[in-house]
């Protein structure tokens, strides 16, 4: 538990809850206590200067002004104190004094002839007073004294005073009326701590604040510390959470917040959020790199949180598979030339066994213009031996299937390729698709035209089959990943490798019109760099 915790055996929700109610019971005791404060202030204050006005209207009668300057207690004096006080249940008293203090009427009888208890040299002095006092010979009041003066002199007082009781009364009529408004306001504060607590408990999915540290660090352990890029996206495809090494992958940033459908990624990376299911080993072009994906949609007690996926670099896997599968292919061309030289010396061996030496030797002659005739047009006008071979392997693929593979009449290579694997992903992946094309369409003979042409470092290839042609409605998406014209699942990645080693190198593969209505489908690449620039010799 962390040592923050005010109770450990709490949970974290509940003590929220309880330092939320204890806030606002707090400050409502405090508001209760300020208005407490200001509201017997602004009573005190009224009630004086209610008891400030009588006095001043006492002062200024002619019998009291004559009283008071006479010094002697008089009964009208004493009779107009009787008849104020009698205006008001909430009067104390009414009293007036001279300039000494002496009191010359006063609701007790007993009590004039004698100094007043409480101070009066202030008024005397000329000042009006407002106080409230506990002590008095009539009790608690609040009290209000004036000068009653002749001309500019001050010949006496009157003293004014309010009972308390009435004070505290209208006292507790305003404070209960504060306290139903404060308990109010603490009933709203509990509720608004409820509801806040409830969202925090949803927001958090009830985990703790320890809990919650602790998978914030296994999420960076193992978030950067595993060799596979990581992408996480919410319900709404907005990416969440991202490593490096994804960024790294896909070639590209994902800022965090940011929508999948605008960051252009592989069209298989969003196939594998949207479809919401779980995906393995789904192949995906990124840049130029072959990356391996795998997805899984994430609940939580059943809500949907989200999409994680799990991205594998298999760039030199996928580079090392395409070597194989050329040196297989040529292998296979190797291996169907040995059968049909085995059966040709199978046949010379038995002419000759035979005595039939003039047919042997016209059979040898035959032998040696048609292999003259297949390898002359290679030899001449192709002279890098990986271009070689891997048009005899297609030449040999082709004659499997009963398709023609011809060299175009215009092809020109006099020079040696530079990556023997970019042309054999291009070349190779675009003769396939022609071979499948011309096989499939209604043409005879299937044919398949391949053109290679040098520009200075730069390879033009062109691929040109007898085939159905593509349909409108795949030529925008036909470079997809996953778009495909063959029935069986696995494919759709040739087109996509192909454009991608080619844009590796500043170039590009695409489909072209062939003008020709008795042609299938025509693939132009353009390979920047891809052959050794021919060194100019000496005239």
């Amino acid at each position: 538990m962390p040592k923050w915790a005010l109770f450990p055996r709490m949970r974290f929700t509940r003590q929220v809850l309880l330092l939320q109610i204890g806030v606002v019971v707090l400050v409502v005791g405090l508001g209760v206590a300020l208005v407490s404060s200001l509201l017997r202030t602004t009573l005190t204050e009224q009630y004086g200067e209610r008891a400030l006005a009588i006095a001043k209207s006492v002062a200024t009668e002619p019998v009291v002004i004559a009283g008071a300057a006479s010094r002697k207690p008089s009964p009208d004096l004493q009779q107009r104190v009787e008849a104020v006080t009698q205006t008001d249940d909430a009067l104390l008293f009414v009293v007036i004094t001279d300039d000494h203090g002496i009191r010359l009427a006063h609701p007790t009888p007993e009590m004039v002839g004698k100094q007043v208890s409480t101070p009066w040299e202030e008024v005397i002095a000329g000042n009006d007073v407002v106080s409230e006092f506990n002590a008095g010979t009539l009790g608690p009041s609040v009290r209000s004294k004036t000068p009653i003066k002749q001309g500019s002199r001050v010949i006496g007082e009157v003293s004014v005073g309010y009972r308390i009781g009435e004070l505290t009364g209208d006292f507790n009529r305003w404070f209960i009326l504060t306290m139903v408004f404060g308990g109010g306001a603490l009933l709203i504060g509990a509720g608004a701590s409820a509801l806040l607590n409830r969202r925090l408990r949803r927001v958090t999915h009830g985990l703790e604040p320890h809990e919650l540290t602790e998978l914030l660090y296994e999420h960076e352990a193992v978030l950067h510390g595993i060799g596979e890029g990581v992408l996480a996206v919410d319900a709404e495809h907005r990416v969440t959470v991202r490593n490096d090494e994804a960024e790294r992958l896909l070639g590209t940033p994902l800022p965090v917040g940011a929508p999948l459908e605008a960051l252009g990624l592989s069209p298989r990376v969003h196939q594998a959020v949207s479809e919401g299911r779980p995906v393995d080993n789904l192949l995906a072009v990124a840049g130029n790199r072959v990356l391996v994906i795998n997805s899984r949609a994430v609940h939580r007690e059943e809500h949907a949180l989200g999409t994680v996926l799990t991205f594998r670099d298999r760039t030199d896997l996928d580079t090392l598979t395409r070597e194989l599968d050329g040196i297989r292919s040529l292998s296979d061309g190797l291996r169907a030339q040995r059968h049909e030289f085995a059966n040709r010396l199978h046949t010379l061996s038995g002419l000759l066994q035979l005595g039939h030496h003039a047919e042997a030797e016209e059979y040898l002659q035959t032998l040696t213009e048609t292999t003259a005739s297949r390898a002359e047009p290679l030899d001449d006008r192709v002279v890098d031996p990986y271009l070689q071979a891997l048009l005899v392997a297609k030449t040999e693929q082709a004659q499997e299937k009963g398709i023609e593979l011809r060299l175009a009449d215009d092809a020109w290579v006099p020079a040696s390729v530079t990556d023997p694997i970019a042309a054999g992903t291009v070349i190779g992946n675009l003769v396939d698709n022609a071979l499948h094309a011309a096989r499939m369409g209604p043409r005879r003979p299937a044919w398949v035209e391949v053109g290679l042409l040098a520009d200075d470092s730069t390879l033009h290839v062109s691929v040109v089959d007898s085939g159905p042609g593509i349909d409108a409605a795949l030529r925008d998406k036909l470079f997809d990943e996953g778009v495909s014209t063959k029935l069986s699942p696995g494919h759709g990645l040739g087109l996509a490798l192909a454009r991608q080693a080619a844009r590796a190198r500043d170039g590009d593969v695409w489909l072209a019109d062939p003008g020709d209505a008795t042609t299938g489908a025509l693939f132009v690449a353009k390979l920047p760099g891809l052959l050794d620039r021919p060194e100019e010799t000496d005239a």
